[in-house]
């Protein structure tokens, strides 16, 4: 994540996962596995992409801003990155965050050799950390909290980098999956509660590391578990595979949002099938909050698992009365409300002949400020719909992400604003009705939210972090100091 901005207002009306993450071992074309496995997880970041490779003597990085395909399709970029070690990166960048020197797998030389760095995640301590190290000599050569990670283990005293790296991990808060390579070999680990995923997977000899499954399958590798919450995988260049558990048991929390919108359907999180889980939530949203209509219509391409689920649960006709194209950009890089509004209308147009005259139920993942909800309304409405009911596959969202999701600060959030029918008004629909916390989890898990103990982070609903939160606690504390009642000012 960019910590110019660490809480910046994104234009987006998305919630975003700010990266992806893949790493190869002991496999003859590495450079090449890794960028077809980044190919796979373009969804979770499509601004920059990088990969860095090791040979045994040597490594090398190639990295750009764009899409996978613009920058590892050439089989000239491939050769530039030699070796049977490969790891890489895509990623969104957060305002200010733009640029190559933020382009991920990050590398330094330090005393131990080469070490090169993927992460997926936020680390919520990393301006802290990052102030305590400038006051100790550091130089930064990005505003990323992944940095902070290497700095943290060049300084740390203990003799391995495997040691070296966990005395770092003990100083971070939030969230992180990380692919980390050596001259020793490579390092997975996530974070001890799991918030973010990270996956691993077989091909011949080569053991593969991806933030999704779908990643594993598209290169051909078998999956072969989920790494677990604070567990650190090292892959050495004979093949052995050793597992750590420096951190001690902690409940898993990982990340809810995954079964919701961030993970491809055709991908497994936490022991499930996605597409089955947004089906299942679908269906617990047409029990929830059923309504009379004539047509279940998805908000593509997100919104169509949960809306067959509704569908097939309410008995209500399933119909495409959206059609989305695919050969538009991300409406939020548009530089003005009224070009955003065009953006919208270029993603999505109405399917006319199939909702006019109809009474329709949309179906969407999420609602974050509401404008394009508002806008889809809109336009079904305009194409003749004579009722439009909103449902939404997720509760509210009301509060801001710290882990690793590009959120807008939440006094830009819908959901933090407005009560229900607030809303309601603000999107113009006929009705409004998001599926429950209890809900969603009895889709995800089978079983209701423990509302002491919660099997997920679900903070973007609920406001309950499970973690502690330094940087913005800080941050709302200098703001604090700078503020004066009206009695005080001379």
């Amino acid at each position: 994540m960019n910590l110019t901005n660490p809480y910046h207002d994104a234009e987006g009306d998305k919630l975003r996962e700010e990266c992806g993450v893949f790493g190869a071992i002991n496999a003859a074309d590495a450079a090449a596995l890794t960028a077809l496995g980044l190919h796979a997880l373009q969804h979770r970041g499509q601004e920059a992409a990088g990969i860095t490779s090791y040979d045994g003597r040597e490594f090398y990085s190639r990295r750009g801003l764009g899409h996978v395909a613009e920058n590892f399709s050439a089989a000239d970029a491939i050769a530039e990155l030699p070796g049977t070690m490969a790891g890489g990166h895509v990623r969104y960048s957060t305002t200010g965050g733009a640029g190559l020197r933020n382009v991920q797998p990050l590398y330094a030389e330090l005393a131990t050799g080469g070490f090169a760095v993927a992460h997926n995640g936020n680390i919520s301590n990393a301006r802290t950390l990052r102030e305590d190290l400038v006051q100790r000599g550091a130089i930064f050569q990005s505003t990323s909290d992944t940095e902070v990670i290497i700095h943290l283990v060049a300084t740390s005293r203990y003799p391995t980098i495997t040691d070296r790296l966990v005395d770092a991990l003990r100083l971070l808060e939030g969230a992180y999956s990380l692919v980390v390579m050596t001259p020793e070999g490579m390092i997975a680990c996530r974070d001890p509660l799991g918030i973010r995923p990270l996956v691993m997977g077989h091909i011949g000899e080569a053991t593969v590391f991806a933030s999704e499954t779908v990643a594993l399958d598209v290169v051909g590798a078998e999956f072969v578990r989920e790494v677990d919450p604070g567990e650190l995988l090292r892959v050495d260049f004979d093949g052995t595979i050793t597992s750590l558990r420096p951190f001690g048991a902690h409940r898993p929390r990982p990340c809810i949002f995954e079964h919701v919108y961030f993970s491809r359907p055709d991908s497994l999180f936490a022991g499930r099938s996605v597409y089955e889980s947004r089906k299942a939530i679908g269906s617990e949203l047409a029990r929830e909050a059923p309504v009379e209509a004539d047509l279940v219509v998805p908000v593509p391409d997100s919104g169509v698992p949960a809306a067959i689920g509704y569908a097939a649960a309410s008995g209500i006709p399933f119909e495409l009365g959206i059609i989305r194209s695919h050969y538009v950009g991300r409406t939020f890089i548009q530089p003005s409300d009224g070009a955003r509004h065009a953006g919208v209308k270029r993603k999505h147009n109405a399917n006319r002949g199939l909702v006019e005259g109809k009474r329709i139920v949309l179906i969407d993942d999420s609602i974050v400020r509401g404008t394009t909800s508002m806008q889809i309304v809109e336009m079904m409405r305009d194409a003749g719909a004579t009722e439009v009911h909103f449902r939404v596959a997720s509760p509210p969202t009301a509060h801001s992400c710290f882990y690793g999701v590009d959120t807008p600060e939440r006094s830009k959030l819908l959901a933090a604003r407005m009560e229900l029918e607030p809303m309601r008004e603000f999107i113009k629909a006929d009705s409004l009705a998001f599926v429950s916390i209890d809900g969603l989890y009895r889709a995800v898990s089978g079983e209701a939210r423990d509302r002491g103990r919660p099997q997920f982070c679900d903070a973007c609903f609920s406001g309950e972090y499970p973690t502690a939160l330094t940087d913005l606690a800080l941050r709302e504390d200098r703001l604090a100091q700078l503020s004066f009642p009206v009695d005080k000012v001379a």
